[in-house]
Parts: C-alpha cells; structure tokens; sequence
C-alpha cells in the first residue's frame, strides 16, 4: 500500500522528504525554549542526552583518526610499487582519471597534474580527461589547454580534452561534466587505446587535488587484491592543507578540524561514503548507468544509486594516503570567510539527496535490511543534525533555564547545568588528540610565516564557538531551510587564487 502511493504521488512524496530536514533541525533547535515552559524535565533530559551522544562522538573520532594516522604512517613507507609486481596481471590495470575544472587558475591545474606525473606506478597505464565546461571564456580555457597540452600531452597514457556545454535535463555541477567527460573518454581513450573494461578504475578528482605519489600503485593493488572489486569504491584521505598557512584563523580551524574528520572516518566501513575525490571500477560505473547529471551532490548519490542497484553488495574502502586540497581562499579576509560559507552551504546541501536515499530505503526490493538501515540512518543523522549540534552543545542548558526560573531552583535544574559542563568539558580533552593528529599531516611552517604565528595555531582553537556558529550552524540551517522552502540552491564554484 505505501509503495502503491509513493508511485501515485511522486513529487507529494518528494517535496514531503524535502521539508523533513528542515522540520526536524528546525524543531531540535528550538525544543529547548519553548519545551522548558512545558515540559521542562523533557528539556533537562534531552540535553543530558545529546551531551552524552556528543562525548562518544568525540571519543570515537579520537579513536579512529589515531587509526587513520597510524595506517597512514604505514602506507606511506610501504612499497606499493613493488607488491603489485607479485600479480601477473598488474601490467593491464588502467586507471581513468577524470578531473572536471571551471575556471580554475593554470598554476593549480599544473599542481594536480604535476601530483600525476609524479606517480610511482608507470604512467603509461594513467590516462587523465581534463573535463572543462563550455560556459568558461573560450580564449581563457584555449590558452589552458595549450599549456597543459604542451606540458602534460606525452606524459600519461593518454591526455584528452572534453568540452562540455550544459543541456536541458542537467544541472550545473560536477557530476554533469562528469557524465559527459565518461562519454568522451569512451570513444578517444577506451576504445582508441583498447583498453580492458574489466582493469580500468575511473577516478572523480577536483581540479584542485595533488595526489601522494604512492595513490595509484596503492590502488592497483587494491584492485588486483579484491576479490569484490567490481563492487567496491576508493576513498583516499582528503585533506585541505594545500594553502592551510595562507588562511585566517577563523577558516584556518574549520579546515583542520575537517581534515581531522576526514581521516576519522576512513576506518569506519559501516558508514564510510566516498566524497570529493574517489575511485571505483569502470564496470561499476557503467552497470549503475553512469553520474546523473541532475544533482549537485554527485560523491553521495553515485553511491547509494550503486548501493541500491547492486541490492547492496558496495562498499567503500580506505586509502590510507592522503590526499591534499585546497580549502576556500580569497585575496581578502571577508572573501575568504564568504567562499567558506558557500563551501559548506554546498556540502550542507547534500541533504538534498536524503530524499533519493529515503525513498528508495523503501522502494527498493532485494536489500538487506540492516545493512541498508545503517546506512540510511549514518547519512540522515550526519545531515540532519548538522545545523543543531552547535546550537545544544555551545548554547545548551544554560539559556533555557534562564527562560525558566522556577524549574532552574528545582534539583535537576540547579545540577543540570553542572553536569552538562562536565560532560563537554571532559569532550574538549578528545581535541587535544586532533590537534597533535592534525599537526603531523599539516604542512611545515613555511617561511613568510612568523614562527611566532605558528606557535599560536593551538590557540586559535578558542575560535571554535565562532567558527561552529557562522561556518557550521549557519550554513547548515540555511541549506536546510531552502531545501524545505523549495528553494533550490545552484552549484557555486568555489574560487581558487
């Protein structure tokens, strides 16, 4: 019956998962000051309980980005390179690096390339699509390309150019130029070059990325070693340490502190998902039917479309090596923290998504209950509390019991914010292992920065009620509110200086 009025009425289903996000943050938000008038022991107990959730939240980061660092450390001092050799078949793995870029500076799209180049695996087995957008300046993105044609032309196995002009159906983003970019590549590399679909990877990389020089003799031999390799996506560890030292605090904090994420995540395989840049097989992609070029958030939507058209059978796994990005920077201090805001409005509005993934949770048959469960409820939970966890962490007991006096001279409310303080305090003891762990993977101080500067970075740290406000909370309720609004947001480019 419920499948039956799902099919029925599509977009009264559609547009009622798109209020969900909005409705839900909206109301944990709030509860706290309306509900301590009502129901204010509820209140007492509500907050208890999201400090707790909070503090496990901590610890587990804790845990698993110390897992991470370790694994990395490994990775880097081991020789990928040679193990591969022990395959027979190593020398007909190819790997199709699609790199989408809209206006991106030359200076960054010669860093990515030169990341490429400098790969330890033969690079006659990389073949790299430099996928541009049509909309760009023709005289700009012509001088690009013969630069980088010029540069990089004999490098790789192959080096092509796609073109892409946006049609109706599509959106602007990443995964329409992607799209279209796979289509080109088939014709001027896979078919031209011969290659073997059954040992061809594709990789989704940003135009802004530099890859370790170990990435992709680590996963060739991933590859070779899985025996669920045509069901399995690669996720490296993304950090945005490129320009780390030219950024003001304010952002320089937010990007660490998401770097530190980043990295925490990738021993979590109940709820790992490949994000920004990733690889997987080409029979996967192809078996899926390829990116929609209807979306924004592409990273998430290929793989719970893959997820739910395998009856999931995919997964993702870790490559522990990091990757480096480029966070949001500007000439100016109020254009660097705009870009910020805009970067993480976008990554907010992958809540738009949630409604694809809700919906075929119950839509799709042949899933695994819990597997499927898990997952929904990882990517929900992440995405709905977003914009409401700086405000019942940072704002919590305290201002709704001023809101109730006479409940604050009860036992509970007189304890309650005691207990709270304790609990969040005792949580911080958790940042103290991000930011060692942050400090091994970040950059040396170069030289334009004072020492002085870089003795201060742990400091800067006491930003974080301001940072988690108006590059957290903020972005995260505006994304949501124009989700449940039906205001949609377009894809924004985010600059590069």
């Amino acid at each position: 019956m419920f499948r039956r009025f799902v099919t029925k009425h599509p977009r009264f289903f559609q547009r009622l998962l798109e209020i969900l996000p909005g409705f839900v943050s909206w109301n944990l938000i709030l509860f706290p000051y309306w509900g301590i008038l009502v129901i204010p022991v509820a209140v007492a107990y509500f907050i208890l309980i999201f400090d707790i959730y909070w503090f496990f939240q901590g610890l587990t980061i804790a845990i698993t980005s110390s897992i991470s660092h370790l694994r990395i450390q490994a990775s880097k001092k081991f020789d990928w390179r040679h193990e591969i050799e022990s395959f027979p078949d190593w020398k007909k793995v190819a790997h199709l690096v699609v790199v989408p870029t809209y206006k991106e500076p030359i200076h960054i799209l010669e860093r990515t390339m030169n990341s490429l180049a400098a790969q330890d695996l033969p690079l006659g087995q990389i073949h790299v699509v430099l996928a541009m957008e049509a909309k760009e300046d023709q005289k700009q993105r012509g001088e690009k390309v013969k630069i980088l044609k010029k540069k990089f032309g004999r490098v790789f196995g192959s080096f092509v150019i796609s073109v892409h002009t946006l049609v109706a159906g599509e959106v602007v983003g990443k995964a329409a130029n992607e799209r279209f970019a796979t289509f080109v590549a088939e014709e001027e590399v896979i078919k031209k070059k011969k290659l073997d679909w059954a040992y061809l990877t594709i990789t989704s990389c940003d135009a802004d990325h530099s890859y370790h020089p170990k990435h992709f003799s680590c996963l060739t031999y991933k590859f070779l070693d899985d025996p669920n390799r045509y069901y399995t996506f690669w996720q490296p560890a993304v950090m945005f340490y490129q320009n780390i030292w030219k950024l003001p605090a304010i952002t320089r904090v937010v990007n660490s502190l998401s770097s530190v994420w980043n990295l925490s995540q990738l021993p979590r395989k109940d709820r790992l998902i490949n994000a920004q840049n990733y690889s997987l097989s080409y029979r996967l992609l192809r078996e899926v039917g390829y990116w929609d070029a209807d979306v924004i958030p592409e990273d998430y939507h290929i793989f719970f479309k893959a997820f739910y058209k395998t009856r999931g059978k995919v997964e993702v796994e870790a490559i522990y090596l990091p990757l480096f990005a480029d966070a949001p920077e500007s000439d100016n201090f109020w254009g660097t923290i705009k870009n910020q805001y805009f970067q993480y409005q976008r990554g907010a509005w992958g809540v738009s998504d949630d409604p694809y993934v809700i919906k075929n949770f119950f839509l799709t048959p042949g899933v695994p209950f819990l597997p499927k469960l898990f997952r929904v409820l990882a990517l929900t939970r992440d995405h709905f509390l977003w914009p409401v966890n700086w405000f019942i962490i940072t704002v919590g007991i305290s201002i709704p019991v001023l809101l109730n006096p006479e409940f604050a001279r009860t036992v509970l409310g007189y304890t309650l914010p005691g207990l709270s303080s304790i609990i969040l305090t005792v949580s911080l003891s958790f940042l103290v292992v991000m930011l060692i762990i942050d400090s091994k993977h970040r950059p040396p101080r170069p030289d334009y920065v004072p020492k002085w500067r870089g003795a201060l970075i742990p400091f800067e740290y006491i930003l974080m009620p301001v940072v988690g406000l108006f590059l957290g909370a903020l972005p995260g309720i505006d994304a949501h509110t124009r989700l449940m609004l039906g205001k949609y947001l377009e894809y924004r480019v985010t600059e590069k200086v």
